[in-house]
């Protein structure tokens, strides 16, 4: 190890400052995507509401991979923050390297169950003919991203779990540059290129993460990381941290698989309704996204800074910690909320659906909007558990909260056909039952005797 890595210190202090220092950029990066999302969409708009519907059902499968991505970047991240709250600088190195084979491993089976198994699923659940047919075409191009969004997500776990978060926009920023251009180009066959249509999007998407993929490398390369943290020098399989990462990340990626698994099938439940609101269910998931990225930053900053300041032996903070983190979420979260529900006509009306389709869907965002309240502490204090190494509680919790979920949502909209409105209430379920568990359990203070 360098004589520059001897003298770095990647311990954390807890308060308001450095909570900002790490989430305001992971903020920044986490909304670039979700802007991809939305650019995806209102260009899909433009061809007219049945794209627009049919990308609902793309959009959350693709989730479902990108999702299983997550939880092993959240795996990875917490152990590697709990190393640089120890000051153990040579570790971090093994632990990125061994993670990068992992996700390589997880993207071919991605890649596989996308061409064996999603025929079958969506075969037996979309009732249109022509939605499916469309869905299908689409993932079995746009799987092929996944690679890229694996490695390229991996850059959270070393740049957040080593303080370096401001470096995640360089990626992010390029990305949403390139699926802008390629979106518009590819979807609609403009300055010389193929009028893809609907296809368009699912290339559009793959070169943008491969452009950001290439473009946080390049900066990683740029700023020295790769050698403070003896990136490329663990090549080999190394068997004792492979175990730890997967006894880390497993129950995260199922938990996220899982939650993401069952919003599949909320918008399965919804396509039997029709693709009115199939389609207004999609501009939910886009509002969702895009204004959850705020709680989502401070989620993987309470992941982060519990990990470090446990590594730091400071387990007493860890409570005062998630208080303080949790004050700023929910400032954010209900000023949005307050945003959405005064100008709900600007939000909805990018889509270019037209009046009736805005009337329709401001009840289900009236929802949508007070839910973003409940996950802004809920997430938070389900990522401390996260940050203490627990990760087995983790989808404890999830399995708990997805099960009360699923079948609220299958009773109220597939048993009593009620409106769709009905069935995004079960967000409110879901999240008000993550908090309790995972407060409880912080609470218990049994998370203190865990060590990773």
């Amino acid at each position: 190890m360098s004589g520059k890595s001897d003298n770095i210190d990647l311990r954390l202090t807890v308060s308001y400052r450095q909570i900002l220092k790490i989430a305001l950029p992971i903020s920044a990066a986490l909304l670039v995507p979700q802007v991809n999302f939305i650019t995806n969409n209102i260009f899909l708009g433009g061809l007219g509401e049945r794209e627009l519907a049919a990308a609902g059902i793309t959009g959350v499968f693709y989730l479902i991979f990108a999702g299983v991505g997550f939880g092993l970047n959240n795996g990875l991240q917490a152990l590697i923050s709990r190393r640089a709250g120890e000051n153990r600088i040579g570790d971090i190195g093994k632990i990125f390297s061994q993670g990068v084979f992992i996700a390589l491993a997880i993207a071919c089976i991605g890649i596989l169950s996308t061409y064996l198994i999603a025929p079958v699923i969506f075969r037996l659940t979309i009732h249109s003919e022509e939605t499916y047919n469309m869905c299908m075409g689409f993932l079995k191009i746009r799987i092929w991203g996944l690679p890229f969004l694996y490695l390229y997500q991996m850059r959270n776990a070393l740049l957040v779990g080593t303080n370096h978060s401001r470096y995640l926009i360089a990626g992010t920023v390029a990305e949403t540059i390139a699926n802008v251009f390629f979106d518009y180009v590819l979807i609609y066959g403009q300055w010389g290129f193929p009028q893809l249509g609907f296809n368009g999007a699912a290339i559009a998407s793959i070169i943008a993460e491969f452009t950001g993929m290439f473009v946080v490398f390049a900066v990683i390369h740029w700023k020295g990381f790769h050698k403070i943290f003896s990136l490329y020098q663990h090549r080999n399989f190394d068997k004792p941290v492979t175990k730890l990462i997967l006894v880390q990340s497993s129950p995260l990626i199922f938990q996220y698989a899982i939650s993401i698994i069952s919003w599949q099938f909320f918008y399965i439940l919804i396509e039997h309704h029709g693709q009115r609101d199939l389609a207004i269910s999609n501009t939910m998931r886009n509002i969702f996204g895009f204004f959850g990225v705020f709680t989502w930053a401070f989620a993987a900053t309470s992941n982060t800074m519990v990990s470090n300041i446990i590594g730091q032996g400071l387990k007493e903070k860890v409570i005062p910690l998630i208080h303080k983190i949790v004050h700023v979420s929910i400032a954010l979260a209900v000023t949005t909320c307050i945003a959405l529900n005064l100008f709900p006509h600007l939000f909805l009306s990018v889509y270019g659906q037209g009046e009736d389709f805005i009337q329709s869907a401001m009840p289900v965002l009236r929802i949508v909007s007070s839910a973003l309240i409940l996950m802004s502490f809920a997430t938070v204090w389900l990522n401390a558990v996260t940050g203490t190494g627990n990760t087995i509680i983790n989808l404890a919790i999830e399995f708990i909260a997805i099960a009360l979920y699923s079948i609220y949502a299958y009773v109220v909209l597939e048993k009593l056909q009620m409106a769709i409105t009905w069935g995004w209430a079960a967000e409110w379920i879901y999240w008000s039952t993550m908090f309790l568990l995972s407060y409880l359990y912080i609470k218990s203070g049994r998370w203190k005797k865990k060590i990773i």
